[in-house]
């Protein structure tokens, strides 16, 4: 069954929208970019000189005829705007993380339920070719009994910089910014731990948010390792995994980012595919394996919202498993406060 392209709306105009949402929107058949808010008016008219311009988010939401609203705007405002869009009868797309407390975030769900509008966060690493990679290794067992798995997001920005998720006294910090994606993989491979142990630590000088966390999350059977920090100046070591019967290393980020970046378009399934070099080894009694990496699919993201949206049916990323993410972060920040491991109450 065909249906219409759906009206989309984008509030920001920054390095997300245009480098994460924008490029998607733009090639897919499913999407038609209507209109953007943002103070930027000369470069959305040079860039799209097609589509609706808005000087604010509210003015966005009251008068645009676009049924899909997708927000990247900063952490702190997402509760209020989604609010907006939703009350608006619109569909909505906010950038991750979700909201910046859990209250907000049930009160979100709350009100999509009410409105019968889809609303989802965008966690595209679940779609990362590293990550597809781990999860079909951790599905065939390739491991064997899995132990521990390790999953690293460490740059090196020593000095801080100004700017709003380095900045924001309301969801800034490295745990919402790239701990939220660890997190939500764990919880994809994994489901919600049985415990928390973290540390959640300020270490740059100047710093007023978290800039180092490291998060062991405990599983019946296996310890999963999150760890992010600004000082790591070599290599990245992205994913470990560790079983009876062989480990996998990982090096290097999936390469989408950087092709959308370089102006690559999304618009075939291998367009933004790893290289031999950059694949991860197998290690085993016997030795050594390379492994293929998956071909990452930030578009998937998209192509299953459109569905979602034009059958009634659940998002690719639900925000009832976004608003577990944000319980996590909460229960991390807690964790590292007492100094302790904390049990969770996976009912709640």
């Amino acid at each position: 069954m065909t249906f219409p392209a759906i009206k989309t709306a984008i509030i920001g105009y920054g390095f997300s929208a245009t480098t994460f949402h924008i490029p998607f929107i733009n090639t897919l058949p499913e999407f038609e970019f209507t209109a953007v808010s943002t103070r930027n008016r000369e470069a959305v008219n040079r860039d799209w000189p097609n589509v609706q311009h808005y000087e604010s988010a509210q003015d966005l939401l009251n008068h645009s005829d676009a049924e899909l609203v997708i927000i990247t705007a900063p952490n702190d405002v997402h509760f209020e705007l989604a609010k907006q869009a939703l009350e608006n009868g619109k569909h909505v797309i906010i950038e991750k993380p979700f909201v910046t407390n859990i209250a907000d975030g049930e009160a979100l769900i709350a009100l999509a339920a009410e409105k019968n509008r889809i609303l989802s966060v965008y966690h595209n690493r679940r779609w990362d070719g590293d990550f597809l990679t781990i999860k079909k290794m951790i599905e065939e067992k390739r491991c064997g009994e899995l132990k521990h798995y390790e999953s690293h997001f460490d740059r090196f920005r020593p000095e801080v910089r100004q700017r709003w998720r380095e900045q924001a006294t309301n969801g800034g910090g490295l745990l919402f910014d790239l701990g939220s994606h660890l997190i939500d993989q764990a919880l994809v491979l994994f489901g919600v731990p049985d415990a928390i142990t973290a540390q959640c630590e300020i270490m740059r000088e100047g710093s007023t948010n978290v800039d180092y966390f490291n998060i062991v999350l405990h599983y019946p059977n296996h310890l999963a390792t999150l760890h992010g920090d600004l000082f790591s100046a070599g290599p990245n070591k992205r994913f470990t995994l560790k079983g009876t019967q062989g480990s996998y290393e990982k090096y290097g980020l999936d390469p989408q980012e950087a092709c959308l970046i370089a102006g690559v378009l999304p618009n075939k399934p291998q367009w933004a595919n790893e290289t031999s070099e950059q694949y991860g080894r197998f290690y085993d009694a016997d030795g050594v394996e390379t492994i293929t990496t998956e071909s990452g699919c930030y578009q998937q993201y998209f192509q299953e919202l459109a569905l979602a949206i034009n059958t009634n049916t659940a998002p690719p990323v639900t925000a009832t498993d976004a608003l577990w993410n944000i319980k996590l972060i909460a229960l991390a920040m807690e964790s590292s406060r007492q100094g302790k491991t904390l049990t969770i109450d996976k009912w709640r």
